[in-house]
């Protein structure tokens, strides 16, 4: 049994999904960090075809950057280009950890470079709320914009459980990238459809095993 749960399943750039990683859509699970880096990946490279006014950071990098002194941002943002993005897309995590993963709840915290905003979408409300302001104010500094009235709670949908967060930011990343490129804003963004949502597990599996079929 532990053999298979390591076995890899899909290579997908940077992304390395393992048996363990797929099994988590499969049932009531919270995804990793494993999971969203690589929807965050197949979003950019895929879906919006490395559309330059987007950029989804990682967990891991997000995490990097939220437990780093301001002037040491750069280190991380500086090679993704992301002075240059219009929209950027922080999963977040409530990990105050910084040689593990973990944690207990994600949400999706949106740079718009065009509205100088920082757009926080939390699927249960306040949870992350305190987090994604210190992040904000940091990244904002990091961009050379002011901070003061520049963090929002963006309407979001709420989870009606306590597992589908990693979920909701997936749903939330693909629904707001896509209303960024048609309307080069964020604000008045329409909320994410619950069905979308329901859906997001088995539609995930499929495309994993797809683009595993096709290598």
């Amino acid at each position: 049994m532990g053999s298979r749960s390591t076995n890899a399943v899909l290579s997908f750039h940077e992304s390395l999904l393992r048996q363990a990683d797929v099994d988590l859509l499969k049932g009531p699970n919270w995804l990793n960090d494993t999971l969203i880096s690589f929807y965050f990946e197949y979003l950019e490279i895929k879906r919006f075809q490395k559309n330059p006014i987007l950029l989804f950071v990682p967990p891991d990098v997000t995490q990097c950057v939220k437990m780093s002194r301001r002037g040491d941002l750069g280190t991380f943002l500086d090679p993704l280009d992301a002075k240059r993005r219009e929209f950027i897309f922080f999963a977040l995590n409530d990990n105050e950890q910084t040689d593990h993963s973990g944690g207990s709840h994600w949400s999706l915290l949106v740079f718009s470079h065009p509205e100088r905003m920082m757009f926080h979408f939390d699927s249960s409300r306040g949870s992350n709320q305190e987090q994604a302001l210190e992040l904000s104010i940091k990244l904002l500094q990091y961009f050379n914009m002011p901070t003061y009235g520049a963090f929002t709670e963006a309407a979001s949908l709420q989870q009606s459980n306590s597992y589908d967060c990693g979920i909701h930011i997936l749903c939330n990343a693909e629904h707001i990238a896509d209303y960024a490129c048609r309307s080069r804003k964020i604000e008045n963004c329409p909320l994410v459809d619950r069905q979308t949502v329901i859906r997001k597990r088995s539609e995930l599996l499929e495309l994993i095993y797809t683009l595993q079929n096709s290598q």
